[in-house]
């Protein structure tokens, strides 16, 4: 497997329709995926090569899906400052990429 690295601030993750933060961080480091509140609290981990990572055609430009230990979660990547590097939507296709090059040549998104 690849080093991938990933690290976005100011993540909004959803689980259900029932936001779990507003200004979370998403991380990829070393293999593992994790997904943390503002605080800096594990809301889930998961080896990266387990996690399922995609672009819903329904949703918001700024918006990814990713399956983690079975649970679905609706990550809004971007939105904490418009001024930032990367706008949502380059955002989202950086995280994709990352989560696709941590699996190999098989992932899919």
């Amino acid at each position: 497997m690849a080093e991938t690295e990933f690290n976005a601030t100011g993540v909004r993750i959803e689980r259900f329709l029932r936001s779990l933060t507003r200004a979370g961080q998403v991380k990829i480091k070393d293999g593992r995926f994790e997904l943390l509140t503002s605080y800096g609290r594990e809301i889930d981990s998961a080896p990266v090569d387990s996690v399922h990572a995609s672009k819903p055609w329904f949703a918001a430009r700024d918006r990814a899906l990713a399956t983690v230990n079975g649970t679905r979660y609706v990550l809004t990547l971007g939105q904490r400052d418009p001024a930032a590097r990367d706008s949502g939507a380059a955002a989202v296709r950086r995280f994709l990429d990352a989560v696709r090059s941590a699996h190999g040549s098989d992932a899919r998104g």
